[in-house]
């Protein structure tokens, strides 16, 4: 797996923990979470990827949450998985604020992710929602 993945998973789950149990943004940086058996076998370049992605998120929190709640039809928040949730805001702020990282492979990312861990067919919405996200972001674009 490559090591862009399993820092966008650390980052789902850091979010996870956060929206789950409001763990402290310094706790989530630091992966004390984790426990120090998994934070002891990744590399610094993993760990600031998704300390990147953790922060960034939290900071723009606002702004990520109104574009995941304008393509939430007939849903609301509270309706989310957690998990779900976590995975959305965590590649919103990818299509929002890392124009470097391709849309597809955000997108496609996120759908892998949800598939391992999310409910059966999370993926399907999870992808919806984030494809209308990309498209009124750069009209015309498409993935």
């Amino acid at each position: 797996m490559a090591s862009r993945r399993k820092s966008r998973i650390l980052a789902f789950q850091a979010l996870y923990a956060w929206d789950a149990s409001g763990v402290p943004l310094s706790e989530l940086l630091s992966f004390s979470w984790l426990g120090e058996d998994s934070a002891a076998g990744m590399d610094d370049e993993l760990k600031n990827f998704a300390r990147l992605i953790v922060a960034g998120t939290i900071e723009s929190i606002d702004e990520i949450d109104k574009a995941i709640g304008r393509h939430l039809e007939h849903w609301t928040f509270e309706r989310l998985k957690r998990v779900d949730l976590a995975i959305m805001r965590t590649s919103v702020y990818s299509l929002l604020h890392q124009g470097d990282i391709p849309a597809q492979i955000t997108i496609d990312e996120a759908i892998e992710i949800a598939k391992e861990y999310g409910a059966e067919d999370s993926y399907r919405f999870i992808n919806g929602v984030l494809d209308a996200v990309w498209k009124e972001r750069a009209p015309g674009a498409g993935r």
